[in-house]
């Protein structure tokens, strides 16, 4: 049985770094991206090119690949070892690994389907005629994608953005391989329940998963509330 007078004690008394840092990941990431998702997702919802299956199974590929797998071949690829980490070091300063740097980097890969997909199936379901109609009357790309295509594709926009933002808080393995448990700079929540686990201390545990469980559960139920709205105000 879960004593639920010591755990609401505990959550008032409790180190919420792992959670602090667990948000201000999920919330760069989303940021960046949303940046680079968006031209690309335009690019893969319009292009003929050959290359479209390729492209589109390399950005689905952290769905399928286990995150160690990841991780330790961004651990390998990013250390002060290889070319691009000892560049970024001799040139900057700045190392890869066991770093925040290293779980931005691992976020914005193992989310970067979370962001895509959904963007990319909103860009596919618009209307051609009214893409066709905006480039006729000679608006660019550019305006025709920030003022005709993006109005119409926001259930796909906030979906995008708010999974991508929950999927990153509940990243364990690939930020496990590239950060480490660093507390106060890479120890978040998931690795801080991991850790609490690990050492049989389950009423810390609970409390971070209650936690975790509660973000969830508003997430979806946000992403749910948000879309039936917007579905609704089409139809009046």
């Amino acid at each position: 049985m879960i004593d639920w007078i010591n755990m609401f004690n505990m959550i008032l008394s409790f180190d919420y770094n792992p959670l602090y840092i667990s948000f201000k990941l999920a919330f760069i990431t989303t940021i960046i991206l949303f940046f680079i998702a968006l031209p690309f997702s335009w690019y893969l919802a319009f292009t003929k090119s050959k290359m479209k299956p390729f492209l589109e199974a390399l950005t689905a590929m952290p769905l399928v690949v286990p995150p160690t797998v990841l991780g330790f071949y961004l651990l390998w690829g990013l250390s002060s070892n290889s070319i691009i980490g000892s560049f970024f070091y001799d040139t900057f300063g700045i190392k890869l690994v066991f770093n925040f740097y290293a779980l931005i980097i691992a976020s914005c890969i193992y989310s970067f389907p979370f962001m895509v997909q959904p963007i990319q199936s909103g860009f596919e379901s618009l209307n051609k005629h009214m893409l066709e109609a905006s480039y006729l009357s000679g608006k660019s790309k550019f305006t025709t994608l920030f003022k005709i295509a993006l109005p119409n594709i926001k259930p796909s926009l906030l979906t995008a953005l708010i999974i991508t933002f929950a999927h990153t808080i509940g990243e364990f393995g690939i930020v496990l391989m590239v950060g480490g448990s660093i507390p106060n700079e890479t120890k978040v929540a998931a690795i801080a329940i991991y850790e609490f686990v690990e050492v049989l201390d389950y009423e810390k545990a609970h409390v971070y998963s209650f936690i975790m469980i509660f973000v969830s559960f508003l997430t979806l139920v946000s992403v749910y509330m948000i879309n039936g709205k917007l579905k609704q105000s089409r139809f009046v």
